[in-house]
């Protein structure tokens, strides 16, 4: 991950969040209309990480990554559900 993006990213957006080193608990990936939809877990944290891609990838299983991500929110049958939106994901 380039160091001058990321500072820029951080100074320019207070809710944005950056981790580094974190291992990969589990990283699922299904189909959603013409984009692919990866969760991942990490070790040590209960939220999931969701961010789309355009076409698979190969597994993060066990993966250390660095990640930038903000806290966000989903509704799904009137309940309320907490996940990470994942901004940038690169391999440590």
């Amino acid at each position: 991950m380039k160091v001058r993006k990321t500072k820029k990213w951080l100074a320019e957006n207070d809710h944005l969040i950056h981790a580094t080193m974190q291992k990969v608990a589990s990283h699922v990936q299904r189909e959603e209309g013409e984009w692919v939809l990866n969760t991942i877990t990490l070790e040590g944290q209960d939220v999931p990480f969701k961010y789309k891609r355009r076409r698979r990838y190969k597994s993060l299983n066990g993966a250390r990554v660095d990640i930038v991500y903000y806290p966000d929110k989903e509704v799904i049958a009137r309940m309320t559900f907490e996940y990470m939106k994942v901004v940038k994901i690169a391999l440590s």
